[in-house]
């Protein structure tokens, strides 16, 4: 067996923070907090799902491009009647968070759509933002914008900077925008009608904003045909999902005293602090059936009396979280060549996740180890390793500063974002037989200065001539036919309506007010705002970003 002190015997070439020693090693940490829940869901609740997530600036700075965090979230899997297909991994996934692509990134996370198609053939993070080039595409055409208020930045849709703890409510209702199709790209091989719409619930934005075309899931059964009906385009939801916090990349920094024993120092992580001292993570995690919003919409585009878009409670499930909650965050590093190896946290020493209420989750803070100010509750910094030869037995348990030896430099450790030079920015075809341009769009271009200081080039579109759905696999007719309810909704359903059920915890969170638009005279139903540039203009004599 390997002792750990062999496992840590060689140096990092991982960027320093200020004031990091030759001796140093530059690590992370990253593992899951497992949110569980009590009991499962009835199947039927398989038309949709939402919650209320707090959004809050996990780190007081942002480490550079190498993070890859995500604040709570889940996973939305198909449902099926007997065993899932083998060798198929497809879901929705996005949520707030921190992704290695962002661009314009800031403490202060952004929200993400995360669209996966067949076994990560294809990634959907909103409109126009995904895998792929512009002349390979694999995913950057499987969002269409829904709303006509709400302008989805291409680098990810922005919280309000410096919001602290405040709830996101977010979540994916199945909508009868499409009718089921036969063939798919002329093959015989259906594509089914679901339209999985994102609906959101903040401070200054309630209501749908965008949904994934069926298409987007459909069109690679054709490439691999085992695969038809049973993807999202046609199956309905799993109600039975995981709640998760991922966190794959927070710095770290390893030394040993003169004694040969370990020390590591994490930079500052911070959650986000209640008037009870705890913290209030995911809220009212609710599942629907049809008979929430589906059924009544269905009935309204077969004529019947119009849908307000609120959801009926009877449709509702809201699950009930459990108390086993915990941790499994762990150091992790290279040895040389060699493998990743790892040591788990005793997160236990600091604070307990668990359920705070039957319909809300959290972490229960233990004082004596945890600093507390401006509403956050910031973990410990510095730990010890304890049991170190022991691969088994080995975890790092939290010290305070002054009992970490003079000798290992972590206590002069400044912790600093580092220089990454300007980004590029996102940019959209411009040939004028593209998509982007014919027909094109009917007003523009017009500026969103937003608070990560980029700018967002954007224009309107008439709904079905929007660049996503000339490329959903539909005929003009069936995007006529989708313009038309979706225009119907546009005058029905404003943008401060109640559609989730509110929080009965906590307070909304705002989102970027300087994503809030407003359609131009004449254009108030059926057209919508789609980003085609993205540009950093923050100082240039500073890191891009906060």
């Amino acid at each position: 067996m390997i002792g750990i002190t062999a496992w840590l015997s060689s140096a990092s070439d991982a960027t320093p923070a200020q004031g990091v020693g030759p001796s140093h090693r530059n690590e992370h940490v990253g593992g899951y907090m497992i949110i569980p829940h009590a009991g499962r869901v009835d199947r039927q609740y398989n038309a949709g799902y939402s919650m209320y997530v707090a959004a809050w600036p996990l780190l007081s700075y942002y480490p550079g491009h190498r993070m890859q965090t995500g604040l709570p979230g889940t996973w939305m899997f198909a449902q099926y009647d007997g065993a899932a297909p083998k060798n198929l991994y497809s879901d929705v996934e996005g949520g707030l968070g921190w992704w290695t692509d962002t661009r314009f990134p800031t403490t202060t996370p952004k929200f993400i759509m995360g669209g996966v198609g067949p076994n990560f053939s294809e990634i959907a993070n909103g409109p126009a933002h995904g895998a792929g080039t512009w002349q390979k595409p694999r995913g950057l055409y499987g969002v269409a914008q829904f709303s006509p208020w709400l302008l989805f930045p291409l680098d990810g849709l922005n919280v309000k900077q410096g919001e602290c703890g405040g709830l996101f409510g977010y979540g994916y209702l199945n909508l009868p925008l499409c009718e089921p199709k036969p063939t798919t790209e002329g093959k015989a091989i259906p594509t089914g009608a679901n339209c999985w719409t994102l609906f959101l619930s903040t401070k200054n934005f309630k209501g749908p904003v965008a949904f994934f075309p069926p298409y987007f899931w459909s069109h690679a059964t054709v490439r691999e045909p085992r695969l038809a009906g049973q993807l999202l385009d046609s199956r309905p939801m799993d109600p039975n999902r995981a709640v998760q916090m991922e966190t794959q990349y927070t710095p770290c920094r390893l030394a040993s005293d003169d004694r040969g024993e370990w020390y590591a120092r994490i930079a500052p992580i911070s959650f986000p602090r209640d008037e009870r001292g705890a913290s209030v993570l995911v809220h009212q995690d609710t599942a629907y059936d049809r008979t929430a919003l589906y059924n009544a919409v269905a009935a309204w585009f077969a004529g019947g009396s119009p849908s307000k878009g609120a959801i009926a409670p009877q449709g509702a499930y809201q699950r009930v979280f459990g108390d086993k909650g915990y941790a499994t965050w762990q150091i992790w590093w290279h040895e040389d060549a060699g493998p990743e190896k790892k040591v788990p946290i005793a997160w236990n020493a600091f604070g307990t996740p668990t359920a705070i209420g039957p319909r809300t989750f959290g972490v229960q803070w233990k004082d004596t180890l945890t600093e507390k100010g401006g509403g956050l509750v910031t973990l410990p910094e510095y730990f010890r390793l304890e049991n170190g030869r022991d691969e088994k037995q080995a975890k790092w348990v939290p010290v305070a500063a002054e009992e970490v030896p003079v000798e290992t430099g972590l206590r002069q450790i400044q912790w600093t974002r580092p220089a990454e030079g300007t980004p590029e920015p996102y940019t959209t075809p411009e040939e004028p037989d593209s998509c982007w341009k014919k027909p094109g769009p009917v007003a523009g271009p017009f500026q969103a200065r937003l608070g990560d200081d980029s700018v967002v080039t954007y224009y309107w579109y008439r709904f079905a001539d929007q660049p996503a759905l000339l490329n959903a696999g539909l005929t003009k007719e069936e995007r006529e036919q989708l313009q038309k309810r979706v225009e119907m909704i546009h005058r029905s359903w404003p943008k401060d309506r109640d559609y989730l059920a509110p929080p009965t915890v906590g307070a909304l969170c705002d989102l970027d007010p300087a994503q809030l638009v407003l359609p131009p005279k004449g254009m108030e139903a059926g057209y919508v705002p789609i980003a085609t540039r993205q540009e950093w203009v923050g100082s240039e004599t500073q890191p891009h970003g906060r």
